[in-house]
């Protein structure tokens, strides 16, 4: 068997010559997508097993064991492959030869960061989205792994030659921003030098806010007092989601994290068009959304159910189990719908490839965007979603509760800074 003289991966290696023999045993037209190479599940079966025969022996109308008999007596012979197994219903377990261990560390000596690097991509965009914490506090050690692993997700497609966008989605319209900046306005009351007291259940209480306070109170004095709350709670919201990014911002850059997007979901309502709406019309024309009744969800209550008539997104037809609310009661659209107006701002963008990383209590979540990308993109467009799960913190054995709302939360930062950046990204990952 010929061997490329470019550096290649050994798996990808071993990859392709499995899949070689495999075609040469049983035709050129066999689909051999499904056949994978990978390390054993015990190191003393030998460096890598292939699952060749268990999934194409079905398409060679032969029993999967006599199939791997045949497979390894190809492999066998190959130059890179010291023996060839068969283990279990029809396993293969591949040992190299020591060469090809010497022969690959030569290649990552030899090419340095250039080693593993390939043209796969063919520079197609991929939008990768990830951490997108609410604005309202600086980032805690909870947000720490899905920042780590988009982030390592987002460097492999740029090293398998893609064009990728890192995109954080701001948070920065709804009813917690509201609070976060009637607590801006308490600190700034207490820069002026008033008594505030305790903090009142509902808002933020951290200290954080403390420079936000003095911030409003330097830029204007006395004058947000004089002011009714509509006039003075969209300056302080600013200000405060302002100060909040540029924080959250040095948190990432602590973890050596940078994003070269920061999306306003606000944007999506406050420009000169509302593209939450024109999104809903532009479904509606489609056929996909309609006004309709919702029928009393079946066992477990469901968070977004309302006995009324109401604008409904059609994703049954779209593989959800139910259709959507795209309207609250009073009015006011739904995060659904912000939702889908801003997956199809990425399309409009000009990407066809999104991936979104999510934290576990998201993963109910998925089925419904998914619809919404399916009916806005007409099909063109795919989203795959990676779960993760969230950072548990122990003290003294004991779970840390991780609350902005409760101001009890340990930063990402502090963790950072007492450990280092490259053990928490080795911990996460």
């Amino acid at each position: 068997m010929v061997v490329s003289s470019q550096p290649q991966h050994l798996f990808a290696d071993v990859l392709a010559r499995v899949r070689a023999v495999c075609a040469a045993e049983l035709g050129a037209g066999v689909d051999l997508s499904r056949v994978v190479v990978e390390p054993p599940k015990d190191s003393s079966h030998g460096d890598m097993a292939t699952n060749a025969a268990m999934v194409l022996a079905k398409e060679a109308k032969a029993k999967p064991r006599d199939l791997a008999e045949q497979i390894a007596a190809r492999l066998r012979g190959d130059d890179l492959i010291a023996s060839a197994d068969v283990a279990g219903p029809g396993f293969i377990n591949l040992t190299l030869k020591p060469s090809a261990w010497s022969d690959a560390l030569r290649s990552v000596l030899r090419d340095g960061d250039a080693y593993g690097r390939s043209a796969m991509g063919a520079a197609e965009k991929v939008n990768v989205e990830y951490v997108s914490a609410n604005p309202t506090g600086p980032m805690h050690v909870g947000h720490c792994r899905g920042a780590v692993f988009g982030d390592a997700l987002a460097s492999l497609l740029v090293v398998a030659g893609y064009d990728v966008a890192r995109e954080y989605y701001i948070n920065d319209a709804g009813a917690q921003v509201d609070v976060l900046a009637r607590s801006a306005f308490l600190r700034y009351r207490e820069a002026l030098g008033e008594e505030i007291g305790a903090i009142p259940d509902g808002l933020y209480p951290g200290d954080y806010l403390k420079p936000v306070g003095l911030a409003l109170a330097a830029e204007y004095g006395g004058a947000l007092n004089q002011m009714p709350e509509e006039r003075w709670l969209p300056i302080a919201r600013a200000k405060a989601i302002a100060m909040m990014m540029e924080e959250i911002k040095g948190d990432l850059a602590a973890l050596n994290i940078s994003q070269d997007v920061f999306f306003s979901e606000r944007s999506l309502i406050d420009g000169a068009t509302d593209q939450v709406a024109a999104t809903i019309e532009f479904l509606r024309a489609k056929g996909d959304v309609y006004e309709g009744r919702l029928q009393p969800p079946k066992g477990a209550p469901v968070e977004d159910y309302e006995d009324r008539e109401q604008t409904l997104f059609r994703a049954t037809a779209y593989g959800d189990d139910v259709d959507r609310p795209l309207k609250k009661s009073d009015g006011g659209y739904t995060y659904f719908a912000s939702d889908i107006a801003y997956h199809k701002s990425k399309f409009d963008r000009g990407f066809h490839n999104l991936v979104d990383v999510w934290g576990a209590d998201h993963g109910g979540y998925v089925k419904r965007v998914e619809a919404a990308i399916k009916a806005v993109t007409s099909g063109k467009a795919t989203l795959d979603v990676k779960i993760v799960q969230l950072v548990r913190l122990l003290r003294s054995g004991e779970p840390v509760k991780m609350s902005k709302r409760s101001g009890d939360f340990v930063t990402l930062r502090e963790v950072v800074d007492e450990v280092g950046k490259d053990a928490v990204r080795f911990m996460m990952l």
